[in-house]
């Protein structure tokens, strides 16, 4: 019988990272423990009265749900208790959070977060998730704005937690893909996916076709080269849009696939988050073999100017985004 590893056994006997960076073991530590609350919750929602709206907006301007407002908390509270955490952003609030021990040298890093993305798909049970990213910080003493707007290619460590069939917390500190699945009885992540690569082709689409007389050109022309027959290519490509971006971009990450959310023309700027979505999402994909554009550029090397930056996104197997890039 394969002997069972933990998430802390791997992150202790496996990383490499955490011989130049200790802190890291308890941030992860902290974020196991609060989306194993939030994983319990989520799968008991409707049975303790928290499904549904919260009767108020996040800073974008769009309806909070209920376990929106608890996940965040969660993560917020666990994060604070680790002397290594100087503060964190969140994707439900305007300001990011400093914590009283940033001005110890032991609080060295920083953390970025969607609480709860696909939240809107809470009371129909579909698949949601925590989507988050660490980065070292670059004050000293008091936290800055400027800690929170580093680039992509600047992340120690990300990742996501998908809570749907099974609870699988997927991530990465710069060596490759890991992912460990949740065993509730014993209250452990144990490892479930080792070293994922996505596969360089696949018969995948993932895009919202209600904004498709929204789409630019190029988009709209690279979706009709997806959906054209072609035996020789695996075309037409089957389309797969959950509407949660975690959730899309789990299965396309072990089964191949392309995920687009494109700049429309009642959203120039795109809609996904830069620093909470896009950054994490892109980190992980690239450590799987995967690629990740906005359209035009790296979207690792973009330096944010606001916290809530918006950026068009593809991503997925590496032939699919090359397709996806030849079309201007």
């Amino acid at each position: 019988m394969q002997t069972k590893i933990n998430l802390d056994q791997f992150l202790v006997n496996k990383e490499v990272t955490l011989q130049t960076e200790p802190g890291l073991k308890e941030i992860y530590y902290k974020l196991e423990e609060a989306t194993k609350k939030i994983s319990h919750v989520v799968n008991h929602a409707a049975l303790v009265g928290i499904l549904g709206k919260a009767d108020k907006e996040n800073v974008q301007g769009e309806e909070v749900m209920k376990l929106d407002e608890l996940s965040n908390d969660w993560l917020i509270e666990s994060l604070k208790s680790s002397k290594y955490c100087a503060g964190v952003a969140s994707e439900e609030m305007e300001d990011f959070i400093s914590f009283d021990q940033c001005q110890n040298e032991e609080a060295k890093y920083i953390v970025l977060f969607d609480p709860l993305d696909g939240s809107s798909n809470i009371d129909t049970c579909s698949a949601i998730g925590t989507i988050f990213s660490i980065y070292k910080r670059k004050s000293k003493g008091e936290l800055l704005l400027s800690d929170f707007l580093q680039k992509g290619n600047d992340i120690l460590s990300a990742g996501y937690v998908i809570y749907g069939s099974s609870t699988i917390l997927v991530y990465s500190m710069g060596h490759g893909v890991n992912a460990f699945t949740l065993d509730h009885k014993e209250g452990e992540y144990i490892l479930s996916h080792e070293k994922i690569q996505t596969p360089t082709s696949s018969t995948i689409l993932s895009i919202s076709f209600g904004y498709y007389n929204f789409y630019e050109k190029r988009v709209l022309d690279f979706c009709h080269w997806c959906l054209e027959e072609d035996k020789a290519t695996n075309r037409p490509l089957t389309q797969r849009y959950i509407g949660s971006m975690v959730a899309d971009i789990h299965r396309n990450l072990l089964k191949g696939g392309i995920f687009l959310y494109p700049a429309t023309t009642k959203s120039p700027n795109g809609k996904l988050r830069l620093q909470y979505e896009c950054n994490p999402l892109s980190f992980i994909q690239k450590q799987a073999g995967g690629k990740y554009t906005n359209g035009i550029s790296d979207i690792l090397e973009i330096v944010p100017t606001e916290l809530h930056q918006r950026v068009p996104i593809a991503l997925g197997s590496s032939d699919l985004v090359d397709k996806y890039l030849s079309f201007k």
